[in-house]
């Protein structure tokens, strides 16, 4: 499988590239307008015509991913894994079909490996052969720029800025669901209802099992606000049989609704995000909360092009632990990479002040520094992963502050289709871990990712 995907590379260096530049979720691409365009080899395989009027064709791409990962004292070392390193691969290779503009059939393998890690793998680090998107799309309606899209069969799916529902593409191994979406689009608005299947995953191969029950649904819809950016509304409710907090393990059947009002691009960068949380975990009743501010300026005219952010998150935890209510938020499947490229901390009874900033010191050669300040919200309730697992029980501490992350990476773009990201991430423990954990270590992580894309 290496020596076939260095073949594409080295015939991807020596073709033109098209306009499009690919997503991050591949499905989203659409290689159309190359119907009546002649075509490179690259070109060739992104639009196949499988019909004299090319009205049904075919498009195929992939990926191969690398990563070095070296890990001091995960966890603070209370895993006791001191120095860490390993190797992380990802490949995957998908086909796309349309039958007009009314059908289409999407369909993805991927592969995630993992060698080296003390203690084996994560379920974010392998699943070494899984079908991760295979659906079809049925387009019922169409009317001037509007339609209604059905999507049904497994799929990826990614919201907002990926606080709540997140493909995770930061870890080795990317989330996918089995279900429904429905799906109306226009020029300035869209709106999407799904219901959705959790698989549990494994490492193996073609061993991963739906959960056989409706465990996430909701519905998603954005707003293009001219010259003044974008809101977006939601809901979301998820069941879980076995969830786990500091207040214990039980049934949780949760709802969220929410908003969130951002503008990216030049000038004056926001991103403003709530959301509140009701619903029920064992015999008592959930009530969390959580507000997100990211402010910032581009400066797109001055030399690096330099921006500056300053972001603070508010998320809520439990009031009183053992009393059978929850105030515990439930980020549901958040993006891994939410506070830094490889955060220790996970969107849960959180507050954080994350000021950073972004050079372009080459064209292709992106700079980002970050600092993250950490406490925790309520001293009643302990710390969380970044999937938003417990991790360590905070009750039988006072203290709050977690610690400060200091990151720095950098993002190298050689061509359209090969990206260098390298980063360094070292944890400074607060009054709290050091409370929690006997004889606590700062935590260092530094890691280098090469990516190829087809």
């Amino acid at each position: 499988m290496k020596n076939s995907y260095l073949i594409i590379i080295f015939i991807l260096l020596s073709c033109n590239a098209g306009a499009q530049s690919f997503k991050l979720m591949r499905y989203d691409e659409n290689y159309e307008y190359l119907k009546d365009s002649a075509r490179n080899f690259y070109e060739g395989i992104k639009f196949i015509p499988l019909s004299a009027d090319k009205n049904i064709y075919a498009s195929v791409g992939g990926e191969a991913r690398y990563e070095y990962v070296d890990f001091n004292n995960e966890d603070w070392g209370r895993l006791n894994t001191g120095h860490n390193n390993f190797l992380l691969q990802r490949y995957d290779l998908h086909a796309d079909v349309h039958f007009g503009s009314r059908v289409r059939f999407f369909g993805q393998l991927r592969s995630a490996l993992q060698s080296g890690r003390k203690n084996g793998s994560r379920p974010i680090d392998e699943d070494q052969l899984n079908v991760q998107n295979l659906f079809v799309d049925v387009v019922p309606w169409i009317k001037d720029k509007q339609a209604i899209t059905i999507r049904a069969g497994r799929q990826e799916i990614d919201y907002g800025s990926g606080r709540l529902i997140s493909v995770r593409e930061g870890p080795n191994a990317r989330l996918y669901f089995t279900g429904a979406k429905v799906m109306y689009s226009a020029p300035n608005v869209t709106a999407d209802v799904f219901a959705m299947m959790a698989d549990t995953t494994y490492v193996g191969t073609f061993d991963n099992k739906p959960s056989r029950q409706l465990n996430l649904w909701g519905g998603y819809s954005k707003i293009i606000i001219p010259r003044s950016g974008n809101l977006d509304f939601y809901y979301i409710g998820i069941k879980r049989n076995n969830a786990a907090f500091e207040e214990g393990l039980g049934k949780e059947l949760r709802h969220t609704v929410g908003f969130r009002f951002w503008k990216y691009g030049g000038g004056f960068i926001y991103n403003l995000e709530g959301a509140y949380q009701f619903g029920s975990f064992g015999n008592g009743n959930i009530s969390a909360w959580t507000g997100s501010a990211d402010l910032g300026y581009s400066f797109e005219n001055t030399t690096f092009k330099p921006t500056i952010n300053l972001r603070n998150d508010y998320i809520s935890g439990d009031k009183h632990a053992g009393d059978g209510s929850l105030q515990t938020f439930n980020p549901i499947y958040p993006k891994g990479g939410y506070f830094g490229f490889s955060p220790q901390i996970g969107p849960v009874n959180l507050i954080d002040i994350h000021p950073y900033g972004t050079l372009d010191l080459l064209s292709n050669l992106k700079f980002q520094a970050d600092v993250v300040f950490n406490w925790r919200y309520s001293v009643n309730d302990g710390v969380y992963r970044p999937s938003g697992g417990f991790n360590l029980a905070g009750s039988s501490s006072s203290k709050r502050y977690i610690g400060t992350a200091y990151l720095a990476s950098f993002v190298y773009s050689y061509s359209k289709f090969i990206t260098l990201n390298t980063g360094i991430q070292y944890f400074k423990t607060g009054a709290f871990v050091d409370d929690i954990i006997p004889n606590s270590k700062n935590g260092l992580f530094i890691n280098a990712r090469l990516g190829f894309k087809f």
